[in-house]
């Protein structure tokens, strides 16, 4: 019979992050933990990456769903997407846990040429809101790094430092050399996104994503019909999980690009979804992490791999934080890899199970 449990952590950032929404120090996250009891040494681990003050199950009751979910895990109910579907990042924890089992617990979630080490995931490089000379510094270290596609968040410093900022970038690297993204995480006003991002356009980005807030769908469509750069959403797909209801939104916004993080869309069912509607109205994509450990970051690259997307991921947050995994991720370059005879080591998440 399945038995299940579960614990909270929080992930000790190295550096502070900045984002338009404010200074990261720390993240919450919650394990859940999945055992058969006739081999209860083999454990199934998901990460429930909840997200404070982002994701749609950010409330009250989070922690007593999770027992929920756990108390009844050998009935099975909690299987279904009807019993998750107000809280996306259980039903990710979930799915990660219960393949992660039947996989015999050895973190191979996905098996492909990735996880016997033969092939890899190129990622952007991200660069955190901070002062002008910290931002320049970032990027100068991922361009020595090898990236040639650098993630640039924007929106909680001067708006005109940041345009200064890609100036200096495009003066020495042209879009052939370095493609760069921008993510405002909805930091603009829809009185204002147009005039900036026609600004940002002169220096050949590949894309700006979540421009203004999410909910704001008719100002949105509007940015998207007019804007001279591709919009990505990321925000706004947050908290819809019918498929008539994603349907409706690509259909109506029709934006250039959407961005799938699973731990806040209902898992990889929930992206699927996603990527099946935007292929049927010719959006792209591409998937990031949110923040997760490397327990998370781990099961989003195989899955990702998985999916045969040429461009650059999103995935390169593995090395944020002081009291992370050791996993057998790990970078090289722009490129993200897996090396499959490295050991993980989880003694202190496995001996603190609640």
């Amino acid at each position: 019979m399945l038995k299940a449990s579960y614990k909270k952590y929080f992930l000790k950032f190295k550096t502070p992050g900045g984002t338009s929404r404010g200074i990261l120090h720390e993240k919450e996250t919650w394990f859940i933990f999945v055992y058969d009891d006739v081999n209860p040494e083999i454990i199934g681990i998901g990460e429930c990456g909840l997200f404070r003050g982002l994701s749609a199950d950010d409330r009250p009751d989070y922690e007593e769903k999770l027992k929920e979910v756990c108390e009844s895990i050998s009935a099975k109910k909690f299987w279904k997407e009807e019993g998750l579907i107000e809280f996306p990042s259980i039903k990710f924890g979930l799915e990660i846990a219960l393949l992660d089992l039947k996989n015999i617990g050895k973190r191979i979630i996905f098996p492909s040429e990735f996880t016997k080490g033969k092939a890899s995931i190129p990622i952007n490089g991200l660069i955190w809101m901070d002062s002008f000379i910290s931002m320049k510094d970032q990027v100068n270290k991922k361009l020595k790094d090898g990236f040639r596609c650098i993630k640039l968040k924007i929106g909680a410093i001067d708006f005109n430092e940041e345009i200064r900022l890609l100036k200096l970038i495009r003066r020495e690297f042209s879009e052939n050399d370095i493609e760069i993204r921008v993510d405002a995480n909805g930091a603009f006003s829809p009185d204002d996104a147009l005039e900036k991002i026609k600004r940002l356009s002169d220096f050949k980005l590949h894309s700006i994503e979540q421009p203004i807030k999410s909910g704001q769908q008719k100002e949105m469509t509007q940015l998207c019909l007019n804007s001279p750069l591709p919009i990505a959403l990321d925000e706004e797909l947050i908290g819809i999980f019918k498929i008539n209801e994603k349907q409706k939104l690509l259909e109506t916004i029709k934006p250039q690009y959407i961005i799938l993080k699973p731990s806040l869309v209902a898992g990889f069912s929930g992206s699927e979804e996603w990527i099946k509607i935007a292929k049927e109205n010719k959006i792209s994509w591409w998937v990031t992490s949110a923040l997760e450990s490397n327990i998370g970051l781990n099961a989003i690259a195989q899955w990702t791999f998985t999916l045969n997307n040429p461009a650059f991921q999103g995935l390169g947050t593995g090395g944020l934080f002081i009291n992370n995994f050791d996993s057998p991720l790990y970078l090289q370059g722009q490129n993200l890899f897996y090396a499959p005879e490295k050991s993980w080591n989880l003694k202190e998440l496995l001996n603190k199970q609640s």
